[in-house]
């Protein structure tokens, strides 16, 4: 029997999706369109349009002139706070359309779009979140150093035109992490959803016009990096571009924000490592939690995922018996079957990267403990890849060092907490880490040594209340708390005289 999604297409209704510009629904101006073909099935779930730079050029005037005009940058503070909040409960009403759009999109299934950090619930709490912001970051009175009888006063202002370019692995989370403390600080914002994931954005983008946001205060241009994405970097009227996605595009962004000093926010990826020692709570769990990461759901297509698993050898063995049992639970095939547990990749170019990456472990050494393989039969013509787990990694091999993008797990031996620590920070990434350890003097210690961004003891969660972010080559800047807020904001200085006398 043959895999199809076409009927859960129809019954949601997806064929096209359009641009958003100034509170107007439209296609692009040149005409020409993306068909977007789903991952598990190679089937067409619907098109939408490919904007040009004319396009983006209409988007960005739009938000500069709801900026200048102050709808929302000078809206006060009660106003911003009701609607974003109204909209966050519009998310959660509409969770479960979302989650079956979703599916269609990025292939996540059903079983797992329901985990935090891929869910509707995770949108909205982000949204909740920077809500509470609006009213509570403000600027400081300072006495006179020197001079005349004089206040100076410091305030936060919106920084202005925001591009927010989001990938496709995570649309609801991500979109919320830029969105919501955007539009919380004030900011105008022109969104670029990724080609492989748009469905799902423009549907929560119809749900924001609905409650109630001005038009011109966020637009939304579909296409490619190369076409639309490139034309909404180099843009010279966009005050900031917040990016998630990968390092090769990050430095594209540097590299463009040069010429006007455009504010930067990237978050580029991760090589993240698993510390599990001797005295981990359960070594079973341990290596539950580690493969779960990096097979279930989105099939380690996860920039934080623990990608490599570095063991102490008293456990290494327990390690690889429970990891080898876990990868072979994880089921595949129609996203909308409560029984699936995993997604394909997400299109063919990346199924032929994760094969070549199988294929260098093989070659460099590693011994391949199970998977490694694309899946056939009905799956066929999906990019279905098995979990694979590889172990007796040399962490300086191509496996350990550079992001995959796939269900690979590579397993480095370990023999004493300096040599683990050592080698997870050997690495040009600094995302994300986990320490399995009931120790918790070691737990904390190693977490302080850890070059990353956020550290899971014993588990990992990502928190809207939380910054989010990467050491080293893994970006520039955080998201959620309030960090994300001030990240779109300008900070000013007023001097104020007190009297006649000279400053």
């Amino acid at each position: 029997m043959t895999l199809s999604v076409l009927a859960h297409r129809d019954e949601l209704g997806l064929r096209t999706g359009r641009l958003y510009i100034d509170g107007q629904w439209d296609a692009a101006g040149g005409g020409a369109t993306w068909e977007h073909r789903h991952p598990a099935t190679a089937e067409v779930i619907g098109e939408f349009p490919r904007a040009t730079a004319a396009d983006v050029d209409a988007a960005v005037a739009a938000a500069r002139r709801a900026f200048e005009a102050g709808t929302w940058s000078r809206a006060r503070a009660g106003e911003r706070i009701r609607l974003l909040h109204r909209y966050a409960q519009l998310l959660r009403d509409h969770a479960e359309e979302l989650h079956r759009i979703q599916a269609l999109d990025n292939s996540v299934p059903l079983s797992f779009g329901g985990i935090y950090a891929t869910s509707v619930g995770a949108a909205a709490d982000v949204f909740d979140h920077h809500a509470g912001w609006v009213d509570k970051v403000g600027g400081q009175t300072l006495p006179p150093y020197q001079g005349g009888d004089h206040l100076a006063m410091t305030f936060r202002e919106p920084l202005g035109v925001v591009a927010a370019i989001l990938p496709w692995n995570a649309p609801f989370l991500l979109y919320a992490q830029k969105v919501a403390p955007a539009l919380a600080a004030g900011c105008s914002v022109v969104l670029k959803p990724s080609e492989f994931a748009t469905f799902s954005v423009l549907r929560m983008v119809e749900l924001l016009e609905e409650a109630g946001l001005p038009p011109g205060v966020l637009n939304v241009v579909t296409g490619t990096g190369e076409e639309c994405g490139e034309a909404l970097i180099t843009h010279g009227d966009v005050d900031k571009v917040s990016f998630t996605g990968s390092r090769g595009v990050g430095r594209r962004i540097v590299e463009a924000s040069a010429g006007t000093l455009k504010r930067v926010s990237l978050e580029l990826g991760g090589k993240s490592p698993a510390l599990v020692f001797p005295d981990a709570p359960d070594v079973t769990l341990a290596a539950s939690t580690v493969v779960g990461a990096v097979t279930m759901g989105l099939s380690g297509q996860a920039c934080v995922a623990n990608t490599r698993a570095l063991v102490h050898r008293d456990v290494y063995d327990e390690f690889l018996t429970a990891a080898e049992a876990m990868a072979s639970a994880i089921t595949f095939g129609d996203p909308f079957d409560p029984g699936v547990l995993a997604s394909p990749l997400i299109n063919e170019r990346q199924l032929e990267r994760v094969l070549g990456y199988i294929d260098k472990g093989k070659s460099e050494g590693a011994r391949l403990v199970t998977g490694g393989e694309r899946l056939d039969g009905e799956l066929a013509a999906g990019n279905f890849v098995s979990p694979t787990i590889f172990a007796d990694v040399d962490n300086s091999a191509t496996i350990a060092q550079e992001e995959i993008f796939g269900p690979v797990l590579a397993v480095v031996p370990f023999d004493d907490e300096d040599e683990a620590v050592r080698l997870a920070n050997d690495t040009e990434y600094g995302l994300g880490a986990g320490v399995f350890s009931a120790d918790a003097q070691r737990a904390f210690r190693v977490s302080r040594a850890l070059r990353v961004g956020t550290v899971g003891i014993n588990g990992f969660q990502i928190e809207p209340h939380a910054p989010f972010g990467g050491f080293k080559q893994s970006g520039l800047g955080r998201e959620g708390g309030q960090s994300a807020f001030e990240a779109y904001t300008e900070l000013k200085t007023v001097m104020m005289p007190l009297s006649d006398e000279m400053m």
